[in-house]
């Protein structure tokens, strides 16, 4: 097959492939004599192989090594892994629909209450943090109460981790709540206004040093798709996050 099937076949763009090629995480196939590159289903099942690997925090690099470490294996070997790896897959959406249509019950019954499709340890969390009473904290819980609910149990525990971090260190209370203040600050700025990107700067400094200094956004991680989410704050304040996640993004792909 050629790129484009092959980019089709698995759901991407030929420019994702040769992105994987470039990067040296995909194997490039030779030219044949007519110039094209023709794709077998080993290069499919490393394509699949690498996007599997990114949705699940590896780096190009790890997954690189994965993907040469697979050249010296069987086929029926690695599409058995594949196989259980899409039933634990399938396990994991079927847990998240029941809860899901828990959730929606409660929502229908008047019972579900601002925190109830949080975890316990975010719970926790958020316990240990003490959250100011401003909105844009409000904003905050509650976009982490919603990933939180949405993830799958993988994501989830690296977040754990990243928060348990957190909670044990004495200065995120001192460092949110001056946040939060300087946030609450902006609640009726105008986007342009000049306190906007000094606390985008030291709230996407923060984040890589204390929170996503492992992350490797992958080439189809787009900082717009939190957009949706900025509706909730002021104009001023949603120029900060955004302006945030573009420096977070611009430091973890430098």
């Amino acid at each position: 097959m050629r790129i484009g099937e092959l980019a089709a076949l698995l759901g991407v763009s030929t420019r994702t492939v040769r992105y994987y090629h470039h990067k040296g995480v995909l194997p490039e196939p030779p030219r044949l004599t007519n110039g094209y590159r023709e794709y077998g289903m080993r290069d499919a099942v490393a394509l699949a192989r690498v996007r599997r690997l990114a949705e699940l925090g590896l780096t190009l690099d790890e997954a690189r090594d994965v993907i040469a470490e697979d050249r010296s294996r069987e086929l029926p070997e690695i599409l058995a892994e594949i196989d259980a790896d899409l039933a634990a897959q399938e396990r994991e959406i079927h847990r998240r629909r029941a809860r899901l249509a828990e959730v929606l019950a409660r929502a229908e019954d008047g019972t579900l209450g601002p925190d109830d499709t949080a975890s316990p340890d975010l719970l926790a969390f958020l316990r240990v943090v003490d959250m100011p009473a401003s909105k844009s904290a409000a904003w905050d819980r509650d976009l982490l109460v919603l990933v939180d609910s949405v993830s799958a149990a993988p994501d989830r525990q690296r977040a754990f981790t990243m928060l348990d971090t957190l909670a044990a260190d004495p200065s995120t209370t001192e460092q949110g709540q001056e946040f939060y203040r300087r946030m609450d600050e902006l609640a009726d700025a105008e986007p342009g206004d000049p306190r906007v990107a000094p606390l985008a700067a030291t709230l996407a400094d923060y984040s890589v040093e204390h929170v996503l200094h492992d992350l490797k956004p992958g080439p189809g991680w787009d900082p717009e798709q939190l957009e949706p989410f900025l509706e909730g704050l002021a104009p001023a304040q949603a120029e900060v996050v955004r302006q945030a996640t573009w420096l977070i993004a611009a430091q973890l792909t430098g």
